[in-house]
């Protein structure tokens, strides 16, 4: 975690599936978040995506616990953002709904998880990232859903992981974060 001088709030960014906390993208939205005054952390949930019990996607209601818990101690200390990446997209939006945040960014968001609840997200600024050729998620799917709350959204030439746009992705965020 950082600490700098000017504090602005603090960032939980969460890996997607099978990723990990020190993966790429996530490791360049804490960069940015850092660089602007905010604080960050990167929750570690590949104990979790170990379990094969929903869907073959891990333990996700273990995940969205694992954030929620998170998610309160940070907001009880200040302005919170939520970030993450495939399914660390959805608990994001999921935990938005329970835990005051200033703002949510989603890469690559999976709008449908099985048998669980779709995706959703509280009523705060939004920006998200998404592939047009995006092999999980039908971009269009994700099109609708942003629209529906008119989130800001970029669509890039890229599949799901975002591998070609990691800093485009470290961009919206900090354009997300400088507007809040």
């Amino acid at each position: 975690m950082s600490q700098p001088a000017r504090l602005r709030g603090h960032c939980i960014l969460s890996h997607g599936f099978e990723s990990g906390p020190d993966a790429t993208k996530v490791t360049a939205l804490a960069d940015v978040a850092e660089r602007l005054g905010w604080t960050h952390e990167r929750p570690d949930y590949t104990d979790l995506d170990a379990r094969r019990d929903i869907s073959s996607l891990g333990d996700v209601p273990a995940r969205l616990e694992r954030l929620r818990g998170l998610a309160l101690a940070a907001a009880s200390r200040g302005p919170l953002v939520l970030a993450g990446s495939s399914l660390g997209a959805y608990i994001a939006g999921r935990i938005s709904l329970e835990v005051p945040v200033r703002g949510l960014f989603l890469m690559a968001p999976p709008t449908t998880m099985g048998p669980l609840p779709g995706l959703d997200a509280a009523p705060v600024p939004i920006s998200i990232i998404h592939g047009w050729d995006d092999e999980l998620i039908p971009a269009q799917l994700v099109v609708d859903w942003a629209h529906a709350r008119r989130a800001r959204l970029l669509m890039v030439d890229d599949a799901h992981r975002l591998s070609s746009h990691v800093a485009a992705a470290a961009d919206a965020f900090g354009q997300l974060l400088a507007s809040l």
